[in-house]
């Protein structure tokens, strides 16, 4: 395992460096005051910040130049991201699109669509968004529900979606559906592109628990969409889907909130009946093994790199990594509100330690849980996949999707 930048890499990060100390300002301390992503302020400053990194080559770096990229590699998107993260910038409501949208449009669309599309998504001027998870599919992506009938040159798509992540500012989305429904689930769903503004898209955002919106209902009323929007084969969905899947649990691998070193400050502060938290044996305890999941996660990641630098593809890293950092972000957080004691019900920015990241990284940590894949069905691929365990009993698997047991 490498811990160094190569030469040509530490050229690439000075060069990387040089560029966001002259259009970016550097955080100070807990940094400024983040804008909701929802807002018309944030989302204008968004767009301009994601067309300055296209003109400059860092939009998206590893993308080929036939799609608007450098031609990059991996480890320099990664240089990138760790440099970025370091300045005051305006929220990405890019990463769906970019990461998993619009890959998946230019693997399976037409020329013309390709040639229609990639510019705009680059340059921060569309917006795209995903649109799997349904009310009674839980986490089984292929419990599709949501119909399309073909009529003519047209199908006419009619159902919900659910879960749908800035749904609500989106131009565009890539949907899965069910076309057939005598096979199995597995086997009777195709994917499309459409305009998030056709006739018959409703759209109605999800109040959440931390007081964002950044979740969707989507209904679908015989929404008419071209077959020359089709991604990929009639009833040959799952293949489309897997390579967005891939990319989405790439991209929601790690994770963000409080981390240990914030919480271990906290407790050298908070003051108990025996003095600092930091004292108490039984928090202690936590606190080694927090500093052991970290090191790992840490360790785990660089596994990551060192793969990306010598130009490998990374192995399982990014499913143990997402299981063990957003459970780690929820037991940390609710440890340092029970810290706090009666002020842990305090959620105010000007108020609570560290701008209150504790009470925003409670709220957000069961949906890092869910998004990318839950635990279950992540511990599911490591077993099976890595570990080489049975998988497990699917009776569902060849049965035709109209026969599939509901529940009901």
């Amino acid at each position: 395992m490498d811990f160094k930048d190569s030469p040509e890499e530490a050229a690439y990060r000075a060069k990387v460096r040089a560029w966001l100390e002259a259009n970016a300002k550097r955080k100070h301390g807990d940094g400024g005051e983040e804008m909701e992503v929802e807002s018309d302020l944030s989302m204008k400053a968004s767009k301009a910040w994601q067309a300055k990194k296209a003109a400059a080559g860092f939009a998206q770096i590893t993308w080929p130049e036939a799609w608007g990229g450098p031609g990059g590699t991996p480890i320099q998107q990664v240089i990138f991201n760790q440099e970025e993260a370091s300045f005051d910038v305006p929220p990405n409501p890019f990463q769906i699109g970019l990461g998993m949208c619009v890959p998946t449009v230019m693997t399976f669309a037409d020329d013309a669509t390709k040639s229609r599309f990639v510019t705009p998504a680059l340059k921060g001027e569309e917006i795209w968004c995903q649109l799997f998870s349904e009310p009674a599919g839980g986490s089984d992506v292929a419990a599709v529900r949501t119909r399309a009938v073909r009529d003519g040159d047209d199908w006419v798509i009619n159902g919900q979606k659910v879960w749908t992540t800035g749904a609500q500012f989106s131009d565009f989305g890539i949907v899965l559906v069910r076309t057939n429904v005598d096979k199995p689930k597995h086997k009777g769903m195709t994917m499309f592109w459409l305009d998030m503004h056709s006739p018959g898209v409703e759209v109605k955002p999800i109040h959440q628990m931390s007081g964002g919106s950044g979740f969707n209902e989507v209904y679908f009323t015989d929404v008419r969409v071209s077959d020359s929007q089709r991604l990929g084969a009639v009833d040959d969905g799952w293949k489309v889907a897997l390579v967005t899947l891939m990319n989405e649990r790439l991209a929601v691998g790690g994770s963000t909130g409080a981390q240990y070193g914030d919480i271990l400050k906290l407790s050298r502060e908070v003051m108990g009946a025996a003095g600092p938290a930091l004292k108490d044996g039984a928090f202690r305890e936590k606190l080694a093994e927090w500093f052991v999941q970290t090191e790992g996660l840490k360790l785990t990641r660089f596994r990551t790199m060192t793969a990306l630098s010598r130009g490998q593809t990374p192995g399982p890293e990014s499913s143990i990594g997402k299981v063990i950092a957003a459970t780690q972000m929820q037991d940390l957080a609710n440890a340092a509100i029970e810290m706090e004691d009666q002020y842990g019900v305090i959620w105010d920015e000007g108020a609570s330690p560290l701008k209150a990241a504790f009470q925003n990284s409670l709220m957000f940590a069961p949906g890092l849980r869910i998004a990318g894949g839950t635990d279950e069905i992540l511990k599911n691929i490591i077993a099976e996949r890595v570990l080489g365990l049975p998988g497990d009993i699917r009776v569902d698997k060849d049965v035709p999707f109209k026969d599939a047991p509901t529940g009901r």
